[in-house]
């Protein structure tokens, strides 16, 4: 069972913002019996990030890790974030949010390739015969930070602390102040589809000029059927870290797609009105053209909770 946060304010792990120029995403199961390791491997993250990274302090090596709610019992026992469960899969008329295997999730990211290879090389070593990777995703910061359908992505993103109060969990589940959860989803994109669009069809779609990323009044559009609004009409925030991937030579071009929050219900009423609709908007008319393929939820523990485990 893991020991209570020590006192003092929780410092949360490195999240991402803004994106690094090259990252890499795996989502494991754990093996009967994988848990040991799993606390060991989560407890010495910290340490390893600094082994690897240390010779290359250009390199700007991180990596956040997660947990999902299905092994959380299993690897730490005791208390459990108030709102960790399970990806809530959605199957709508013409769209579908699939659930898929996810027990554990670590977003590397670095200026340089090399760094995030040794470092996930590393992390699977001292998993081998613990886990079985169900997604192993390398991605890139592509130009003027557009994802692979020609858009600027991440426009929206809160800064400073604007950013660590939508991402990280406060007071109103002190066991976990500093945490976060993460909800990944993997999109695959039709862009022969999308690339037969005209300009102006692609911008009523997405929301946004595509040379000059202005925003456009434009009802029912992606942007618009992701603003999720308070009950005192003042938009709710996560914290986005979407990252193009791909293989031209299979065809296949994509977007991984995490969000941060303080609550997975932001999120998740985002895909909702995407994948359902509901009145007045959605669902979101992107997804005629980009299809998700996983979906996971997991809790990123603050920093000084990992420390706590063996090996920390």
């Amino acid at each position: 069972m893991t020991s209570p946060l020590p006192s003092g304010e929780p410092l949360p792990q490195p999240l991402p913002n803004p994106p690094a120029s090259v990252a890499m995403f795996l989502v494991a199961t754990i093996d009967p019996g994988g848990q040991s390791a799993v606390r060991e491997v989560l407890g010495s993250l910290a340490g390893l990030v600094r082994s690897v990274g240390f010779p290359r302090p250009d390199g700007g090596l991180g990596c956040v890790a997660g947990i999902g709610s299905r092994a959380w019992s299993r690897v730490f026992g005791g208390p459990r974030p108030a709102e960790l469960h399970p990806f809530r899969e959605l199957a709508g008329p013409r769209h579908h949010a699939p659930a898929t295997p996810g027990d554990l999730f670590f977003h590397l990211r670095a200026a340089r390739t090399d760094l995030c290879f040794t470092l996930a090389a590393e992390l699977l070593r001292r998993l081998r015969g613990a886990v079985t990777v169900r997604d192993e995703t390398q991605a890139f910061s592509s130009v003027d930070s557009r994802n692979l359908l020609g858009f600027v992505d991440g426009t929206e993103n809160p800064v400073g602390p604007a950013a660590a109060d939508a991402a990280l969990v406060g007071d109103e589940d002190p066991a976990f102040r500093g945490g976060a959860y993460a909800l990944v989803q993997k999109y695959l994109h039709d862009v022969d589809a999308w690339e037969a669009l005209a300009v102006e069809a692609q911008e009523k779609i997405i929301g946004r000029t595509k040379l000059t990323n202005l925003e456009l009044d434009a009802p029912g559009s992606h942007k618009d059927v992701n603003t999720v609004l308070g009950p005192d009409g003042a938009e709710r925030r996560i914290l986005r870290s979407a990252m193009p991937f791909g293989r031209p030579g299979h065809g296949e071009f994509g977007t991984y797609f995490v969000a941060y929050a303080r609550t997975p219900e932001i999120p998740e009423t985002m895909l909702r009105k995407m994948f359902l609709g509901g009145p007045g908007a959605g669902p979101d008319p992107l997804l005629d053209y980009s299809r998700a393929v996983t979906g996971s939820l997991f809790f990123v523990p603050p920093a000084a909770f990992l420390q706590a485990l063996p090996g920390g």
